[in-house]
């Protein structure tokens, strides 16, 4: 495995600044000049480039047994998701647990906790990773960037911070909350992706989800509720007729012709027997005229 060794950086310096100084004293001699050159370009691969076996020893194995043990499950997750994105592995580096802490306030005071499941009921939250730092990777600054992606892949949180590794392990919290309660950019429910880099290297992508507020919920249930249900009219629903047959439809329209058929009278002035059973107003009208008309 190569690996760059930046701690090493002022060291390098020192030297590039002797190697010129030589440079200019040899300016006549060619041979003394590619020899300082040569020292200085060991010495930079020496000094900033770590080659080795990329499976550790057994020995090593063995003393990583323990730190391994406490490893979380949210840890152990978020790696092997940040290796399925090309994330980068350091065993000298090792992430022991990763996760979010959520802050609400109420009128007992501020309570924090951890959580898997935020909501818009809270004040806000943030991020952390627990980092197991061996000695090859302490005594120097790290940048560690923390990004909060959304249920449709939006980027909703990125913090930066320039943070001292210290041997052993070390906690590390962003300085900054993803503000929650009155938020609009924070809509719906899903899942949510926390993603975690150090040195511009992902070394967890964390799984958590944006649950809906209650507190929204209780003030929807309530409003509805007010509503005066005495100005609506509920209607009983009309039971449908099953689809009619087209035999039957012509059936019914044979029947409306012939009862729309008007009605011939007889010499006398008076309808036919089918008629009056039918049309009974319209012949007492009938007659009633007739006999006026013989007065």
């Amino acid at each position: 495995m190569i690996r760059l060794k930046r701690r090493n950086t002022a060291w390098l310096a020192a030297m590039a600044l002797l190697t010129t100084g030589g440079l200019i004293a040899a300016a006549g001699s060619f041979p003394l000049q590619f020899m300082l050159l040569s020292l200085f370009a060991l010495s930079v691969v020496a000094s900033s480039v770590e080659i080795g076996r990329e499976r550790e020893t057994l020995i090593d194995a063995l003393k990583r047994a323990p730190i391994r043990n406490r490893v979380s499950a949210q840890a152990k997750e978020a790696h092997e998701r940040a290796k399925s994105r090309g994330g980068y592995t350091n065993n000298d580096l090792m992430m022991l647990d990763v996760g979010l802490i959520a802050v609400q306030s109420s009128y007992e005071g501020m309570a924090m906790r951890r959580t898997r499941s935020i909501s818009k009921d809270d004040d806000g939250v943030r991020p952390f990773v627990t980092l197991n730092i061996e000695p090859g990777e302490a005594e120097r600054h790290a940048m560690v960037r923390f990004e909060i992606y959304n249920q449709y892949g939006e980027e909703r949180f990125v913090h930066e911070m320039r943070a001292f590794l210290r041997e052993g392990e070390m906690s590390i919290m962003t300085d900054h909350h993803l503000p929650l309660a009155g938020n609009r950019e924070v809509q719906g429910a899903g899942d949510w992706d926390l993603r975690v880099y150090v040195d511009g290297n992902l070394v967890g992508m964390h799984n958590f989800m944006l649950a809906p507020s209650m507190t929204e919920r209780q003030r929807r249930l309530a409003a509805e509720q007010d509503i005066d249900m005495g100005t609506y009219q509920i209607v009983d629903e009309v039971e449908q007729d099953l689809t009619p047959r087209l035999q039957d439809l012509l059936q019914s329209q044979r029947q409306e012709q012939q009862t729309s058929t008007p009605s011939r009278l007889n010499d006398n002035g008076s309808a036919p027997a089918s008629a009056q059973s039918d049309n009974t107003p319209r012949t007492r009208t009938r007659s009633r005229t007739a006999t006026r008309r013989r007065r």
